[in-house]
């Protein structure tokens, strides 16, 4: 007898069509079953060693995270219920061209400093590998739910290159194709970059075609956070669509959002410029998170020529007087590429969290309001915030148009994703709402999207992205990632002022036929495991 009926679901199967009545049979992992209306029509009815009875829920494929920050996160956290419990499945790690793998000892300090505000300091950690299939091995030892992994191609030039600003010599190319080459036979899915970011933004579009080369070899997708999110965003995006097309290679637009004040109301731009590359046959997608602030890191704003030779060398920066005065006028005047081209507004960036407990008194300010409230201009305050923290500070950044969200949303290839920083006092509530805040707010309070569109966007079309076979629908045969959520009530918990509420109206999800939450609270089952890509070059 099988494990597991769900009885009379409301099924939204991942396809975007209309959703059915049925009762779902699961056993050993997967779907083996669907009976369609079954009390409906008076056939016999599917029994197992437990029945659920689903009156009044939605059931549908487990969300996919197609940009989650939750690389050690899954390690130190075995609860995991900011994702769990949001009715994700499967999270895309790897992501804004900055992770542990793979690296050596040398590599390994200096990106653990880099993103310390991603992922914390990693103190609490063993890191016990270095190669990408290392990392993965790892994860295969149990998590909370699924993950597939991306290589970071700024870690990948750290190792090869360094984080200086210069030109790859030959040898260098030649050593980062072969890195990339083995991180995709390894099982990652992909490569991405974080083009605004120290050293992945020192590589020229000749040198990231290269690799994109590589990836589109082995079947898998380039993911950049590319080169301008603000003044020169629509650039920066055809930047990417023609470099992705030069090397063949399937793209993904991370956070692909229009954001700062010269770009409200200029998403149609960059949607007229997508869908005439899909036309003329390029394979692209994008993920979008569904709320208007952003969130990095406080010395992401910085220019790239202050944190060239990485994070010692920019605290070197920071400590100096003139050159610190050099920093806040590229940031204040200028416009520093770290902060998009746009001159900075203390004002927008609010201190979402800190390394060192003593600084606390930062988080939930702007940088304005604490520089009012210390009686100094806010660079000042700035800056001795990221020499007292050693540039650990996370950053909310309140930049971003409603109307572009929305119209980005409803694109075909649009996809979800939390870029969900776990660390801080005050994260963005993305990390813990995405997925139940585009359910409940922009689908049954806003209507934006219809809720078979909703799912689809968060099931299917991120799993053939990932080109996975056997995920991202109600289909028999496929693993049984499941979500029941009532659609009714279903809604992100998490807020600004109160960013790590879970939320409501998702009882049950499960990650290889297990439950990982049952009666709306966390098991303890482990059921995640790396979810590797299928090399074939």
């Amino acid at each position: 007898m099988e494990e597991l009926v769900i009885r009379d679901a409301e099924v939204v199967d991942g396809s975007g069509g209309p959703s059915y009545r049925a009762d779902v049979v699961v056993d050993g992992g997967r779907i083996v079953g669907i009976v369609k209306e079954a009390a409906a029509a008076g056939c016999q009815r599917p029994k197992a060693r437990r029945e659920l009875d689903a009156e009044g829920l939605v059931l549908s494929p487990g969300f996919v995270d197609m940009h989650a920050h939750s690389d050690l996160a899954l390690l130190r956290d075995p609860d995991h219920s900011a994702k769990a419990a949001q009715g994700v499945t499967l999270e895309v790690i790897g992501q804004d061209g900055l992770s542990y793998a793979p690296v050596d000892d040398r590599t390994l300090g200096e990106v653990r400093r880099a993103i310390a505000g991603w992922n914390g300091s990693g103190d609490d950690i063993d890191f016990d590998w270095r190669s990408v299939g290392e990392y993965l091995d790892r994860l295969d030892r149990g998590i909370a739910v699924n993950a597939a992994y991306l290589i970071p191609q700024g870690t990948v030039r750290a190792l090869a290159v360094g984080w200086e600003d210069r030109k790859a010599t030959p040898e260098e190319l030649d050593r980062m194709r072969q890195l990339v080459a083995e991180g995709m036979e390894q099982g990652a899915v992909g490569m991405s970059s974080g083009l605004t970011y120290t050293p992945g933004m020192y590589a020229q579009d000749a040198e990231l075609t290269e690799l994109c080369r590589v990836v589109a070899s082995y079947g898998g997708y380039y993911c950049p956070h590319h080169r301008s999110y603000g003044a020169g965003a629509l650039e920066a995006y055809r930047e990417m669509v023609d470099l992705t097309r030069q090397a063949g290679c399937s793209l993904h637009l991370a956070h692909a959002t229009m954001n700062f004040g010269v770009n409200k109301g200029r998403a149609p731009e960059l949607l007229s410029l997508l869908d005439e590359a899909l036309a003329a046959g390029a394979d692209i997608s994008l993920d979008t998170y569904p709320y208007t602030p952003g969130c990095t890191t406080l010395a992401a704003m910085l220019p790239s020529w202050a944190n060239e030779g990485g994070p010692e060398a920019a605290l070197v920066r920071l400590a100096d007087e003139e050159t610190a005065e050099r920093i806040r006028h590229d940031l204040e005047v200028t416009g520093s590429d770290g902060c998009h081209g746009v001159p900075i507004e203390w004002d927008t960036v609010e201190i979402s969290g800190v390394g060192d407990p003593a600084l606390v008194e930062f988080v939930g300010r702007t940088v304005k309001e604490s520089a009012d409230v210390r009686g100094e201009a806010p660079w000042t305050t700035a800056r001795g915030l990221l020499l007292a923290d050693r540039l650990a500070p996370t950053i909310l950044q309140h930049v971003g148009h409603e109307e572009n969200v929305r119209a980005i949303m409803r694109h075909r290839v649009h996809t979800g994703g939390s870029d969900g920083i776990l660390q801080g006092a005050k994260p963005h509530p993305r990390a813990y709402g995405t997925f139940p805040h585009y359910l409940g707010h922009y689908v049954r309070e806003l209507g934006v999207l219809s809720l078979e569109e909703c799912v689809a966007h968060l099931t299917a079309r991120p799993a053939a992205r990932l080109r996975l076979p056997d995920r991202g629908l109600v289909r028999e045969g496929y693993v049984a990632d499941l979500v029941l959520f009532d659609p009714a009530t279903v809604a992100a918990g998490s807020s600004f002022a109160e960013p790590r509420t879970l939320p409501t109206g998702i009882p049950y999800v499960l990650v290889d036929g297990r439950f990982v939450i049952e009666d709306g609270r966390r098991t303890d089952v482990l059921a995640g495991r790396a979810v590797r890509g299928t090399a074939r070059a």
